[in-house]
C-alpha cells in the first residue's frame, strides 16, 4: 500500500512541478498576466513549487525504505523521473499544441522505462 501511496505523491507533485516550471509559458495567453514582468512569473511559480514539496517530500519520507518504505533511494529517483517524463508529455501535448511526439520521443522513453526494469531487478 505504501508503495501505492508513494507513486500518488509523486505524480501529484510532478503535476504542481510541471504547472510552476512550464506552465507560465502559456501566461501571455491570459488576460491577467499579459503584462506580468518576469519577477511575479518566478513568484507564481515559486507558488507552486512550495505544493510540489508538500507531495514530493512525504512521498519520499514514505517510499524510502530506510524510513520503512517499500523503495531504495535510486529506485526513488528513477520512478520520479519517469513519472516527471509522463507528466510533462501529457502537460505538452494537453496545451502545447504545437508540440509534437516524435518516434525517437517514443524510443528515448521506453529506455527509461528499462531503466526502472533494471533499478528494480534482483
Amino acid at each position: 500500500m505504501k508503495s501505492y501511496f508513494t507513486i500518488g505523491l509523486l505524480v501529484l507533485s510532478n503535476i504542481f512541478m510541471t504547472l510552476a516550471w512550464y506552465g507560465h509559458l502559456k501566461f501571455k495567453e491570459l488576460k491577467w498576466f499579459e503584462n506580468a514582468g518576469l519577477i511575479t512569473i518566478v513568484l507564481i511559480s515559486w507558488g507552486l513549487a512550495f505544493f510540489e514539496y508538500c507531495f514530493q517530500v512525504p512521498a519520499n519520507k514514505i517510499g524510502y525504505e530506510g524510513n520503512g518504505g517499500p523503495f531504495s533511494l535510486l529506485q526513488l529517483k528513477v520512478i520520479q523521473e519517469v513519472i516527471t517524463l509522463v507528466i510533462f508529455v501529457l502537460f505538452s501535448l494537453l496545451f502545447f499544441k504545437n508540440e509534437t511526439l516524435r518516434w525517437n520521443h517514443i524510443i528515448g522513453f521506453a529506455l527509461l522505462v528499462l531503466a526502472v526494469y533494471f533499478m528494480f531487478k534482483k
